[in-house]
């Protein structure tokens, strides 16, 4: 029995919608899971919040829980004015948090894994930096390119640093998070293939199974840190970014 690691990751067209060009948009899987997860934050925060409870339920704890984490995240990060990004930074943290958890679920489809999708939110955030910093600040906001006591003779070099360091932002924010939830599930499954092909040659290949069944429970508890880890990272980045929109001068 051959398994492929790569074949979890594959988008599949569920139902053609219109053809444009030649080019066929299509509902796919990936789009049956980010309306799964709009649905299940739509659960977890409204309907769990529904009452609003003087004494708070599990539901309406953990999602007060996000509430004032994020809150928090944001205001150290940006700052009191960057607390009118709050439902921004908020959406974009429940999106990818769920997105992670629901995709350490078997058999299931991680949105994440998706290199389109990290990339369209990491250039969401990117040019809602841009068009705030223009809004706010006009062509102040160039100053976020020139660093402030560098020596003349090096500021031109130093400024095309800093240039090329912006523009390769939603890179690097998109990058990190579709590459380690990438690899991650890759490894889960080359561990899972170890036991199924070790199990297949009988009682001694049980015994042979135990180290790969083992690991496997391992790197899920350390996945599912990482899937926690990377929704946070994802978020304190954007705050930072916005950061840079909201105070523009180093």
């Amino acid at each position: 029995m051959q398994l492929n690691p790569v074949e979890q990751f594959e988008i599949h067209n569920m139902m053609p919608m219109v053809n444009m060009g030649g080019h066929q948009i299509a509902f796919t899987n990936a789009s049956l899971y980010m309306l799964l997860i709009v649905a299940v934050a739509s659960l977890l925060l409204v309907g769990g919040t529904a009452r609003r409870a003087i004494v708070p339920g599990r539901i309406q704890s953990m999602a007060e829980m996000f509430y004032e984490f994020v809150a928090h995240t944001v205001q150290s990060s940006a700052g009191t004015e960057g607390m009118k990004f709050f439902p921004f930074v908020f959406t974009l943290f429940i999106f990818v948090l769920l997105a992670n958890l629901i995709g350490l679920i078997p058999f299931s489809f991680t949105v994440t894994s998706q290199l389109v999708v990290t990339a369209a939110l990491a250039l969401t955030v990117f040019f809602v930096v841009v068009g705030y910093g223009f809004y706010k600040h006009g062509l102040r906001f160039l100053r976020l390119f020139v660093p402030k006591g560098v020596p003349s003779y090096i500021l031109p070099a130093i400024v095309v640093i800093e240039v090329l360091s912006f523009l390769t932002r939603p890179l690097s924010h998109s990058v990190r998070l579709f590459a380690n939830m990438l690899a991650g599930h890759i490894t889960l499954q080359v561990f899972a293939a170890f036991i199924i092909m070790l199990a297949g040659f009988g009682v001694l290949g049980w015994f042979g199974a135990v180290l790969p069944f083992v690991m496997v429970v391992v790197l899920f508890a350390l996945e599912l840190l990482v899937a926690i880890l990377q929704a946070y990272v994802f978020a304190i980045l954007t705050c930072i970014y916005l950061n840079d929109a909201i105070h523009p001068g180093h």
